[in-house]
C-alpha cells in the first residue's frame, strides 16, 4: 500500500473512535451524572530526507468534559447533587472512586449505597451511615447529615489533585491516580440530581460530520486502489 492509502487509514480509524464515543455519549444523554466524551486528534510527521516526509493522523487520547450538567429535582430524601465542582467518593471493589451520579439509597444496614450497592464515603473514607427508619433526613450545602435537628455525619465531596490524570471506569465512575482532597467549600443539594451534560443535538450534527468525513475517505481508498489495479493490469500487459 502507498504512503496516501496508510495516512487515509490513519485518519479512517481515527473517525472511526469518534463515532465509537458519539455513540456512546448519545445512548447516555440521560444517564444521570455522565460526563461527555471526545477524541483528540494529533499530527505526527515522520521525515524519511531532507525533501520528503509524511503527515499521519492519530486519535487516540480521549477528552472528557466536566462541564456541569442541568440540575433536575427529584424530591427524593436520598438523591443528591453537586453545584459546582468536587464529586462523590465511593468504595468499590476495586478501591476508592469518583462519581457526579448522587441517586443514593440506604442498604439494609443503614449505609447509603449507589445503585450498584457501593458505599458512598465521608470526608475521612469511611462509610456514610443512615439512622434505619429515619424519615426527616436533611443535608445541608457542605454535605452535613443530620436526622432530629442531630448531625450524623458528611458526605464527602472531593476534587482530584490532578484532573489530567482522571481516568474513566465504567459510564460515570473515574479514578484518581493522583489522589483526592476535600474541597474547601462544597456545595451539596439534596432532592436534586445532575443530569449528563450530554447535548444530543450537537452530538447528532458531529456525528452527520463525522460520517461524511469517514465516507470521504472510504472513496478516496476505492478510487486509490482502482488507480493501482489499473496501473498494474497496464504494467502486466
Amino acid at each position: 500500500m502507498e504512503t496516501a492509502g496508510y495516512t487515509t487509514l490513519a485518519r479512517q480509524s481515527g473517525l472511526m473512535r469518534e463515532m465509537q464515543l458519539i455513540a456512546n455519549n448519545i445512548a447516555n444523554a440521560n444517564t444521570t451524572g455522565f460526563r461527555q466524551e471526545g477524541v483528540i486528534f494529533a499530527e505526527y510527521i515522520q521525515t524519511a530526507d531532507v525533501d520528503s516526509s509524511v503527515s499521519m493522523a492519530s486519535a487516540r487520547v480521549r477528552n472528557t468534559s466536566f462541564a456541569q450538567g442541568t440540575l433536575e429535582q427529584t424530591g427524593g430524601q436520598f438523591d443528591f447533587a453537586i453545584e459546582g465542582e468536587g464529586f462523590f467518593l465511593i468504595e468499590t471493589p476495586e478501591g476508592q472512586r469518583l462519581t457526579r451520579a448522587g441517586a443514593f439509597t440506604p442498604s439494609a444496614e443503614g449505609t447509603l449505597v449507589t445503585p450498584d450497592g457501593y458505599p458512598v464515603l465521608d470526608g475521612g473514607g469511611a462509610p456514610v451511615f443512615v439512622p434505619p427508619g429515619a424519615t426527616d433526613l436533611a443535608v445541608g450545602r457542605d454535605g452535613t447529615l443530620s436526622t432530629e435537628g442531630r448531625p450524623i455525619g458528611q458526605i464527602g465531596v472531593v476534587r482530584p489533585l490532578d484532573a489530567l490524570q482522571l481516568v474513566r471506569e465504567g459510564g460515570v465512575m473515574f479514578r484518581s491516580d493522583a489522589g483526592v482532597e476535600p474541597v474547601e467549600v462544597p456545595r451539596v443539594m439534596q432532592g436534586f440530581v445532575e443530569a449528563s451534560n450530554v447535548d444530543p443535538i450537537l452530538q447528532v450534527a458531529r456525528m452527520t460530520e463525522v460520517q461524511r468525513a469517514y465516507e470521504l475517505g472510504q472513496s478516496f481508498l476505492e478510487r486509490e486502489d482502482e488507480r493501482i489495479r489499473t496501473a498494474l493490469k497496464t504494467f502486466i500487459k
